[in-house]
């Protein structure tokens, strides 16, 4: 995976200052880190304005590695209307692919809390798609997805389509969801990379969306089924 290469790289220098254990046995890949956000935004919308962050750190090497990836997003002046954590292992399963394991949690605010063990694969998928597919178990299962595309218009200038898709397994209605009625979250977002690919300001649109029972049980609650939100923010890497 694109970030998982990059991720060695940056971190290359760090391995050889703190893992001469690691250099020591030429059959062990050094053990490096690296921390990466995906989105680090102000959205901007009709009823109300929001910061959303998405992020993943980890520690490890080309065979195992453990990962804490974090999103979420803030109502400005308010909640944290989402809150999500995941802590999970990864390994490689092919050569363009890892498998995980792990355990999630979703606590935001006004809302019970969610616990998951998280099972998935997350890898580069040929047109090199960057892609990501899990299974959360509990008592309120769902799968998630997300699909990422970076087009590079220039070497600085990338266009970035995405897409992110939940399905609930069952009802879950203190959350105001329904089993079946998926959400999704489209985005598209012109980034400029400053220096490298280590700081990269960017600008864009947000579209989210709920179906079926989920839409329905918002509806009958007063709330919105849909927001399109502008967003300005700016992503690093290190």
């Amino acid at each position: 995976m694109k970030k998982r290469l990059l991720g060695t790289a940056l971190g290359l220098p760090l391995a050889l200052a703190f893992a001469p254990a690691a250099m020591a046995d030429p059959g062990m890949s050094p053990t490096v880190w690296s921390v990466r956000t995906d989105k680090l935004e102000y959205r901007m919308g009709d009823e109300e304005n929001s910061f959303a962050w998405e992020f993943d750190a980890w520690v490890g090497n080309d065979e195992l590695r453990l990962v804490w990836k974090s999103e979420g997003a803030k109502i400005e002046g308010g909640d944290f209307e989402e809150m999500d954590n995941q802590i999970r292992l990864q390994k490689p399963i092919t050569d363009f692919f890892d498998g995980f394991i792990g355990i999630a949690a979703s606590t935001p605010d006004g809302a019970p809390e969610r616990y998951y063990g998280a099972f998935g694969v997350t890898g580069l998928a040929p047109q090199w798609f960057e892609v990501e597919a899990a299974l959360y178990v509990s008592e309120y299962p769902y799968l998630g997805a997300e699909v990422e595309y970076e087009a590079l218009l220039t070497n600085r200038l990338i266009l970035t389509p995405s897409i992110e898709a939940t399905l609930p397994l069952a009802d879950d209605p203190e959350r105001e969801i329904a089993a079946g009625g998926g959400s999704v979250e489209v985005g598209l977002r012109l980034s400029y990379d400053l220096i490298g690919r280590s700081v990269s300001p960017y600008v864009g649109v947000n579209y989210e969306r709920a179906f079926g029972g989920t839409a329905d049980i918002l509806r009958d609650h007063g709330h919105e089924v849909d927001e399109l939100t502008g967003v300005v923010g700016i992503n690093f890497m290190f």
